[in-house]
């Protein structure tokens, strides 16, 4: 007996979150970063349905010393940072591309995780004090991204209210989790990474897009959860 193919399912928008996020890995690999933030973005925007496109705060060089707006020329400085913005233009004309910055949730691999970790097995973490960014709650970013929908496509910053160093962000989660861990302020240079940062990559939105809440606020509710 055979059976009738199902239906072809078009959707009415795809949130296209995948992507190579490695960022020192992609230094030794530049094409498989590419492969994966280029030729996968490719492949999304053929479905020729609306797509949401996640980049970064990353396709900026990080001279500046005010925040970022969607206007400003992007300068990537890293193999990471270059595949980021290729797949910007890879995500095509009815996309909307979602640049944020320092993402944290309850679950998978990031900043907030990794420090909760370290700061329960040590009495002191080393982290870089010269970066500085806005941290900002994955689901925050869900709410807001939510609220690009009915809006032009086109590039929108949405990160979180307010910045910090990561070192004054691993600070914060230490108090706010009550852990008595010390923080070690130290430079990007001392950290010895492959890849280049920015060490400025706050972004702000000059289109009016949707604002989200403070970074601490984002980093309460995220412990909330974690609890």
């Amino acid at each position: 007996m055979t059976f009738p193919p199902p239906p072809l399912v078009v959707p009415d928008v795809v949130l296209h979150a995948a992507a190579w996020t490695d960022v020192d890995g992609a230094e030794e690999d530049p094409q498989g970063a590419a492969a994966v933030n280029v030729g996968g973005t490719a492949h999304v925007a053929g479905l020729s349905v609306p797509l949401v496109y996640f980049s970064t705060d990353y396709v900026f060089d990080g001279h500046k010393r005010e925040p970022y707006l969607e206007s400003d020329p992007p300068n990537p400085q890293s193999a990471y940072a270059r595949s980021k913005l290729h797949g910007e233009a890879a995500a095509g004309e009815r996309a909307w591309i979602v640049r944020s910055s320092g993402l944290f949730a309850p679950t998978g691999t990031n900043f907030v995780r990794t420090m909760l970790e370290l700061g329960a097995e040590r009495g002191e973490v080393a982290v870089v004090d010269d970066q500085r960014t806005a941290p900002t709650y994955a689901l925050h970013l869900a709410q807001a991204t939510r609220g690009l929908l009915d809006r032009p496509f086109g590039v929108y910053h949405l990160a979180a209210d307010g910045d910090c160093t990561w070192a004054e962000f691993a600070a914060a989660i230490f108090e706010e989790a009550g852990i008595g861990c010390r923080v070690r302020p130290i430079t990007t240079k001392d950290l010895g990474r492959p890849a280049p940062r920015p060490a400025y990559s706050v972004l702000r939105s000059e289109k009016d897009a949707p604002r989200l809440p403070h970074w601490r606020e984002g980093l309460r509710a995220c412990l909330d959860r974690l609890r």
